[in-house]
């Protein structure tokens, strides 16, 4: 008889096993995310809240079936899929963020998603190997890796370099380097551009699927603080769905074809929260926190800081926009895509990183002479800045050495500007334009808005009692509106009423009449 061996079973716990890692790898991060099970409560929650939310986004019914150009891009039943998901079971609560997300990313606006920042960046998923697009002399474009992709990632991912170093197959290893600048002829056994419209399909934010296409590829912004790199969605993941990428390259000044296979790693985000566990991971990373669902700021017992906190919400890092002041963010209307990835601080390689900087530039707008000494190149790479005040001074300013430097033309390059302060994009116009017929008294701003039945509800309690919005910071507050005339809505005019009722694709909705 043999004797008796207790056998201790160990669970792990997922979640500690990455717990105060810098890099791990993407399956790891998955086996934590996948470990919490849905909450029946918590997901009726979300999907009732995401409905109410949605009555006041203009779009809903329209990208049914998007008018055109956009037709063949945007046809999204959100509300058919709300109801699909609350039925649906999920293996996972991650499983069920994903289609959640997805589910709004089809909407392709960047102005409606759905962002949980337990899961959204709190990892951000990483290859060295940025593409781009590039053109021969015959004008022909191909997928190549960036030929500064190197130089990127021995700046941002020094230490952990070497593992790439090391996954390279056979003479290839540790010459990560000799990658830049090679032509990608497949990926993952597939043409390049199988890979770059499977993305275009799920990234959201843009109705063009060409500007989708692009997303996929490096790219730069002129941030606040200087010139940012941005790795593109093939090197740089918001989720850690992938764990590695296998590219058939032909090596840049060679005819020899090469495979290679490299492991995606992820790093955790700035933002995380450190955690120690499964229950620490949720508490510090996964509830409301103050900001998460606003404050009343106007509340008596509401202090300066618990204003900025509301301000600067969680919501407040997926912006695409510089740092901007509470006081400025409170009193000028904003309208700022988010995206599910924040904005990074990747430096742009000064390599590539233009000269000739014109008197006037400031953070996020910068001016430049090209050698044609008549063509002027401004730089935006948002339309918010921490004080807007001074934005505005800037733009007239840099604008106007620019003309009297001799430039009697403009590029106005916006690439990845994520959007920021209406007034100052009208503002920008009306500098630009001068004053006109299409200029004066404003630059054709006149629109409709989405007149549901809460929305007229706010309305009239404002306009009922206008102290409850001493300092007009209420969308819907009348007096934050005008007429097409420039003259502003009296504080006593429901502009909601009566609705304007539409059918749009099929379905009953009503609009304001101003």
């Amino acid at each position: 008889m043999h004797p008796f061996v207790p056998t201790i079973l160990v669970i792990l716990d997922p979640c500690a096993a990455i717990a105060g890692q810098k890099w791990v790898a993407p399956k790891d991060v998955r086996a934590c995310f996948t470990s919490f099970k849905v909450d029946p409560e918590i997901k009726a929650n979300i999907v009732d809240v995401v409905n109410k939310t949605l009555a006041f986004h203009t779009s809903v019914n329209y990208e049914l079936l998007a008018p055109e150009p956009f037709t063949a891009d945007v046809h999204e039943d959100l509300l058919g899929d709300l109801a699909r998901i609350s039925k649906q079971q999920y293996p996972s609560d991650f499983d069920l963020h994903i289609d959640m997300s997805r589910t709004l990313k089809r909407l392709n606006d960047g102005h409606c998603v759905y962002i949980n920042s337990c899961y959204d960046s709190l990892f951000l998923t990483f290859l060295p190997i940025p593409l781009v697009l590039l053109t021969d002399s015959n004008g022909a474009q191909a997928v190549h890796i960036a030929p500064e992709a190197f130089t990127v990632a021995s700046a941002e991912f020094a230490d952990e370099l070497q593992v790439w170093q090391n996954a390279l197959p056979g003479a290839l290893k540790g010459q990560l380097s000799s990658l830049s600048g090679a032509k990608v002829l497949l990926i993952n056994g597939a043409d390049p551009f199988v890979a770059v419209d499977a993305n275009a399909l799920i990234t959201g934010s843009f109705q063009p699927f060409g500007t989708r296409q692009n997303s996929f590829f490096s790219s730069y912004n002129r941030a606040d603080t200087g010139w940012s790199y941005i790795m593109g969605n093939f090197a740089q993941l918001s989720l850690p769905l992938t764990d590695s990428a296998t590219l058939t390259i032909q090596l840049a000044n060679s005819v020899k074809t090469e495979t290679i296979t490299l492991p995606y790693r992820s790093r955790i985000g700035s933002t995380a929260v450190p955690w120690t566990d499964s229950t620490s991971f949720r508490e510090n990373n996964c509830v409301a926190i103050d900001g998460t669902n606003g404050v009343d700021i106007n509340a008596p017992d509401t202090s300066n800081a618990k204003r900025d906190t509301a301000t600067l919400s969680t919501v407040s890092k997926f912006r695409q926009q510089p740092k901007i002041s509470s006081a400025d963010a409170r009193k000028h209307a904003l309208n700022v895509m988010l995206d599910v990835t924040p904005l990074q601080d990747i430096s742009l390689p000064p390599a590539l990183t233009p000269g000739g900087v014109v008197s006037g530039s400031l953070g996020v707008s910068e001016f430049h002479l090209l050698n044609d000494g008549k063509t002027g190149v401004l730089a935006l790479g948002s339309f918010s800045e921490d004080d807007f005040d001074t934005f505005e001074q800037t733009l007239l300013t840099g604008l106007t050495n620019l003309k009297t430097m001799g430039a009697t033309q403009l590029i106005v390059d916006v690439s990845n500007n994520g959007g920021g302060f209406i007034c100052i994009a009208h503002w920008l116009h009306r500098i630009l334009a001068g004053p006109k017929s299409t200029t004066v008294p404003q630059a054709g701003l006149d629109t409709e808005t989405r007149a549901g039945p809460l929305a007229r509800l706010i309305t009239k309690t404002i306009v009922a009692n206008p102290s409850l919005d001493p300092n007009d910071e209420l969308l819907y507050n009348p007096i934050g509106f005008a007429f097409l005339n420039n003259t502003v809505f009296p504080a006593t005019f429901d502009w909601l009423e009566p609705p304007v009722q539409k059918i749009i694709n099929g379905r009953q909705d009503a609009f304001s009449p101003e």
